[in-house]
């Protein structure tokens, strides 16, 4: 049928001169499926299928408005031009032509085509009527087995649009779940990843670890799940106490690195509560190293506010904590309120997190090493860095606040 284009797909906000792609040339999966559904996002993400010289048009495109050419599969013939804004992707039609392009695919919403110069939206499929159902309906079982990233697709996709998956379609993924354990880890792990980043991802989480998905690789999880469904909700209650420990939730655990620290405590509690386990199985999926130290410190600690009342930490054991926990602090606030520790017993902790004078979370060098060594006539040694933990203790102590009784703690401790 013939249509208006919903704006979103409408050649006047392409990136580049419709001109330049020469029929017939289609935009598929999820950008039409988007469009249709009224859903806006500030980065684009267009799929083009082409019947002939899918990568050739993508590399002139590319030339000619200077941007970015990724050659995705030279088998398949599939591009990608990198945009300022976003990304669009070129592919041959797989099975000589667009029907059967379609017919390739994992879920009825994804395909959909729409011919960008006529207005035509190609349904062959009936994605629409899914659409309208708000259903996940598999296009056929075989596909699923030929690519099964797209059983963890399917609960990705239920968080992202809240969606239901179609029961059919659900008992096919329960079946084929043991076809996971072919899937290369660092796809498996972006599909958790978009999971742990949606506010909808964690009730899919724990319904993909019951039908055998995630279970491959987090074999104890569903132990914890009291906690786990606890989070986002124990988030927002925090927020709403402590304004500026808000905006921390979604830092990254570092700059090149995007997990916010919020996913990196669900990702924590997924994990086994052995350290030494939970580290063998993120190291499993090639979670870095940033976001496994990060995961391992809050399974540490967590149970360690749960069996010490704050009143009841030495300033010493909360100063290792924060050293410890580091900026993952946030996260295992987060923990312990979804663990059912009650907010007064975290109240100080955050508090000191809070406050950048705070010597206890924050410490601050009364003295270098380099000082102590030149003070003290010692070469560097490992003994150098005992003595600066024992200043700093004991100042966290207040047993001393100058750098001249810092220089004196630090002898008295050689001559004994």
């Amino acid at each position: 049928m013939s249509v208006n284009l919903p704006p979103a797909l409408s050649p006047d906000v392409w990136p580049f001169d419709r001109e330049l792609l020469k029929p017939p040339a289609y935009l598929v999966g999820g950008a039409v499926r988007d469009a249709l559904l009224g859903r806006r996002s500030d980065y684009f993400d267009l799929d083009f299928v082409m019947l002939a010289r899918a990568v050739k048009a993508a590399r002139k495109i590319a030339d000619l408005t200077k941007s970015g050419f990724v050659l995705l599969d030279a088998e398949r013939q599939i591009a990608r031009v990198v945009f300022a804004g976003g990304t669009v992707d070129f592919a041959q039609a797989e099975g000589g032509s667009l029907e059967a392009d379609l017919q390739r695919r994992d879920f009825r919403i994804n395909a959909i085509a729409c011919d960008p110069f006529t207005g035509e939206i190609i349904d062959p499929l009936d994605g629409q009527t899914d659409l309208r159902m708000r259903l996940l309906r598999m296009v056929s079982r075989q596909n699923l087995e030929d690519d099964p990233l797209r059983l963890l697709r399917a609960y990705r996709q239920a968080a992202q649009l809240d969606f239901a998956i179609e029961p059919e379609t659900l008992s096919a993924i329960k079946e084929l779940a043991p076809l996971l354990s072919r899937v290369a880890v660092e796809r498996v792990r972006a599909e958790l990843s978009y999971l742990l980043n949606n506010n909808n991802g964690v009730p899919w989480i724990c319904r993909g670890w019951e039908d055998g998905l995630f279970s491959i690789w987090f074999k104890t999880a569903g132990d914890r799940f009291h906690i786990l469904t606890e989070i986002d909700a124990s988030a927002v209650n925090l927020a709403a106490i402590y304004p500026d420990l808000a905006s921390e939730f979604a830092r990254w655990i570092r700059d090149t690195i995007k997990t916010p620290l919020l996913s990196v405590a669900k990702l924590a509690i997924l994990a086994n509560p052995d350290p030494g386990i939970a580290e063998t199985e993120l190291m499993n999926l090639k979670y870095s190293n940033a976001e496994i130290k990060g995961a391992i410190e809050l399974i540490k600690y967590l149970p360690k506010l749960q069996a010490t009342p704050t009143s009841a930490m030495s300033l010493r054991e909360q100063y290792f904590m924060f050293r410890d926990v580091g900026t993952v602090f946030p996260a295992l606030a987060v923990l312990a309120l979804a663990a059912g520790i009650a907010i007064e017993e975290i109240s100080p902790l955050i508090d000191r997190y809070l406050d950048a004078g705070d010597i206890v979370a924050h410490p601050t060098q009364l003295v270098s090493g380099t000082e102590l060594m030149e003070y003290l006539n010692l070469p560097r040694s490992p003994r150098i860095g005992q003595l600066l933990l024992e200043i700093q203790l004991a100042r966290v102590e207040g047993k001393i606040s100058t750098r001249e009784e810092a220089l004196q703690l630090a002898a008295e401790s050689i001559e004994n």
